[in-house]
């Protein structure tokens, strides 16, 4: 599998400029990942990976299109994982959404069983970096995120 390593350079340089305006003693945040997932079994077993990952903290979640979008309106993330289908509204409508936001640019990541090259391509249109199979690419997105977060932690020593 390969990483966009400038997808991965312009993250972290955004990283590093919200440490600069935001720390107060020197420290770099983790990762702050906001995970869309209806599923409780699903949402779980995703948030018990991501936790184990060091660098990385969920810093949100949400089951709905309306209520993702209300708390990424408060809670600042640096990745988006994004399942399409949820109990209300979609993943898709929520990525249009935060799309039409000039000062809202996470990774975007979707996650879902609907991986259909249509799915994939509408993703890419609306800035999905990274698309995911959860019935059977569930170690390729934890991997991601540990590159991701091995290469934020490069940039902290870097500063």
């Amino acid at each position: 599998m390969s990483f966009d390593t400038a997808v991965i350079s312009n993250k972290c340089d955004s990283y590093m400029n919200d440490v600069k305006n935001n720390s107060t003693n020197g420290s770099c945040p983790p990762l702050r990942i906001f995970l869309v997932e209806d599923s409780i079994e699903v949402r779980d077993l995703m948030i018990e990976n991501l936790a184990m990952i060091p660098g990385v903290v969920v810093a949100g979640v949400s089951e709905s299109e309306a209520d993702a979008l209300d708390q990424l309106n408060t809670i600042p993330c640096d990745i988006l994982i994004v399942d399409i289908q949820l109990k209300k509204g979609n993943g898709i409508n929520l990525l249009r959404q935060l799309s039409e936001k000039r000062d809202y640019d996470p990774l975007k990541i979707i996650c879902s069983n609907n991986a259909t090259e249509v799915f994939r391509r509408v993703g890419r249109q609306y800035g999905v970096n990274h698309f995911y199979d959860k019935t059977s690419e569930f170690p390729q997105l934890f991997e991601l995120v540990k590159e991701l977060s091995h290469a934020h932690s490069e940039c902290r020593s870097r500063n």
